[in-house]
């Protein structure tokens, strides 16, 4: 998936849209496979670039780890569109779920508390919640959606699924997880009535979480 804010520039504009992008997938790429204690040096190196270059448009660690925040609500929100765009109701969600499992968004979940939430995050974090919303609603109206699945539920599993894990011999991850993902795709459908157990999450509990480090002494 491209970025959104880079397809509307052009000239220079999108150059510079363009190598910082090369910055925040580098980020991606290092902080997945190496954990994010992993230096700043390690993204430079994947990147391509100097560490000079990365400091001009990042001065700390933190500063890009919360500009990798914002270009992953960013991706939630192109797919929320996208799943918006198409007219069956069902396709448009589980469009929406297989593109956030693919960029893997949940590998940002252990960064909750343990960086500043800055206003474009909570932006971002809005304006893709609202779309999330929006895209459950209506599946829930075409009752297309079990009527007790919320958009928090949606966005745990997309967190289950973006996780990694080592494939048996002689079989591919992605095979994997794509055949997993449409099994659970299918447990998302109105046709199963079973209850499910327990409470739906809440939105305000995992917010809160992200909160933690302003509430720090």
């Amino acid at each position: 998936m491209s970025d959104p804010v880079t397809r509307r520039k052009r000239g220079p504009q999108a150059l510079a849209a363009r190598n910082d992008q090369a910055l925040i997938e580098a980020a991606r790429h290092v902080f997945t496979t190496q954990g994010f204690d992993a230096p700043v040096s390690a993204v430079a190196e994947h990147a391509g670039v100097g560490m000079g270059s990365l400091y001009r448009r990042y001065r700390t660690k933190e500063e890009l780890l919360q500009r990798l925040c914002v270009d992953s609500m960013e991706r939630v929100a192109a797919a929320a569109q996208g799943g918006l765009a198409h007219e069956d109701p069902w396709q448009g969600l589980a469009h929406y779920i297989q593109q956030c499992v693919a960029f893997g968004f949940g590998i940002l979940a252990p960064l909750a508390g343990a960086i500043d939430v800055t206003p474009e995050m909570q932006q971002a974090n809005q304006r893709a919640q609202h779309l999330a919303d929006e895209l459950t609603a209506r599946a829930h109206r075409a009752g297309v959606l079990r009527t007790d699945v919320t958009t928090m539920d949606i966005s745990l599993l997309i967190g289950q699924f973006s996780r990694t894990t080592p494939a048996p011999p002689g079989r591919a991850e992605e095979e994997i997880r794509s055949r997993l993902l449409a099994i659970a795709l299918d447990g998302l459908k109105a046709h199963n009535t079973g209850p499910l157990p327990g409470k739906p999450s809440s939105v305000q509990h995992y917010q809160t979480l992200w909160d933690a480090r302003r509430t720090q002494p």
